[in-house]
């Protein structure tokens, strides 16, 4: 609750909106801090493909956030009618990266081109599963860093943040999976249709 205290006014101010936020993703690595260098030509250089990835995760996190006080509805996947597990994680994804993940949480783990990760290796954006209901990947949420991850809880809760660390949630916990294959390919595809095209020879 103390989480969402505070970044529930933050949201009324843009441009204080991300402070918060951003320190959390800039002290886990995943945005840069130094100022942008002058736009030069797309190329498909690795640190141009590493920020579209970051900048992604970046907007995945802020996207998720919003949703904080949105009440549990089993089978619920929007703000309006309220969320359940997999239809809060389906909707962060196919807002924010454009990626439409299965409806069940289970299914998301088995999603292709999402990649296995291990629970030292997480990173804001990450889904990460619990066995909540006696088998593996029976619910699911997103990490946003610090530890913490956001989700749908249960019947008579609200979308919040708890703490992968509590004893409920580390006993629970049985793998995390990441959309860094789709999103480097969809960078990938997006700077190779604004470079400038090289004639092919033979």
């Amino acid at each position: 609750m103390a989480l969402a205290t505070t970044f529930g006014p933050v949201f009324a101010a843009p441009d204080d909106a991300l402070d918060p936020v951003m320190k959390l993703l800039a002290d886990k690595g995943l945005v840069g801090t130094a100022p942008a260098a002058t736009v030069e030509a797309p190329s498909l250089s690795e640190p141009t493909l590493m920020r579209r990835v970051q900048d992604r995760a970046s907007d995945m996190v802020v996207s998720a956030m919003n949703f904080i006080g949105v009440p549990y509805r089993r089978g619920g996947n929007s703000a309006e009618t309220g969320f359940d597990c997999s239809g809060f994680t389906r909707k962060v994804f196919e807002t924010s990266l454009g990626l439409v993940l299965p409806r069940r949480a289970d299914e998301q783990a088995a999603t292709p081109g999402l990649v296995k990760v291990k629970r030292d290796d997480l990173k804001p954006g990450d889904l990460v599963f619990f066995n909540t209901m006696r088998r593996s990947f029976s619910h699911v949420g997103i990490y946003i860093g610090d530890n913490r991850f956001i989700h749908a809880p249960s019947r008579g809760k609200d979308v919040r943040t708890d703490d992968l660390s509590f004893s409920y949630w580390a006993k629970r916990f049985t793998g995390a999976r990441r959309a860094e294959t789709a999103l480097v390919t969809e960078a990938h595809a997006q700077a190779a249709t604004e470079s400038p095209t090289e004639p092919v020879t033979h």
